[in-house]
């Protein structure tokens, strides 16, 4: 069973582009019928490292994490043409899957998750070393508030030099750091960049194809807000994606 397509205006992803003050969008086009097959390689394999032997299948990449702790997950499929005019298809997960940000089949992630962990490797270890230091505190001490203050900074400055490394790609040749393209002034939220719009286009822009439709669906437990239930179809977000989308499909 598959759930409703929600694409208002027939329109799977979008966002404002500042350079040309207007908004830029994308439709879902023919990826829908990919999603509904996607779908079904889930349901039949409950695995996503499904374009790999089964004897050589992790169990971390079990869609049973969806129907548990992680309650959900998005999903995407992209038509394009090639280099060569062929239409051709690729997939992306939202995030990481169980902790995995590259997985055999799936598009890549914008950040190059090996500079990922080399830069947030030591900070990390540095804020929950100050998470248990708190628990050797009472709360509003001045010991506990310094620390607390101590772990914002560090988690503040850790944010910013993440947001440095997405090195965004748009159909117009450009390639520019995350921050440089936001648009609007009330920062960026954990997670831009990591859905599977931002993915597809940015795989697409990087090879030179040219994309003809996204579309995205939820698969998993429904998500505790209620606001994304099993196999329903959405457009990309407006809290994060809309941040960058319009720059993203820019020259398309």
């Amino acid at each position: 069973m598959h759930g409703r397509e929600i694409f208002p205006d027939n329109t799977s992803c979008s966002g404002f582009c500042a350079k040309c003050g207007t908004v830029h969008t994308l439709g879902p086009g023919k990826a829908v019928q990919h999603c509904h097959e996607l779908m079904e390689k889930l349901d039949d394999t409950c695995r996503a490292d499904f374009d790999i032997a089964e004897n050589e299948a992790n169990p971390d990449l079990s869609t049973a994490y969806l129907f548990g702790k992680a309650r959900g997950q998005m999903f995407g499929v992209m038509t394009y043409l090639d280099a060569d005019g062929q239409e051709k298809t690729a997939k992306a997960f939202s995030g990481q899957f169980n902790g995995y940000w590259e997985i055999p089949g799936w598009v890549p992630p914008v950040i190059n998750p090996q500079e990922f962990y080399t830069l947030t490797a030591d900070t990390e270890r540095k804020i929950k070393s100050i998470g248990r230091e708190l628990d050797e505190h009472a709360p509003k001490s001045a010991s506990h508030m310094n620390l607390c203050a101590e772990r914002k900074k560090l988690s503040q400055g850790l944010m910013r030099a993440i947001h440095s490394i997405y090195k965004v790609h748009n159909f117009r040749g450009e390639i520019r750091a995350m921050p440089e393209i936001i648009y609007g002034s009330k920062g960026i939220p954990t997670g831009t960049g990591d859905c599977c719009a931002p993915k597809l286009l940015n795989f697409a822009a990087c090879h030179k194809y040219t994309p003809l439709g996204i579309a995205e669906f939820f698969y998993g437990l429904e998500n505790r807000s209620a606001t994304r239930s099993h196999k329903t179809f959405y457009p990309s977000c407006t809290d994060k994606c809309g941040l960058i989308l319009g720059y993203m499909l820019c020259g398309l």
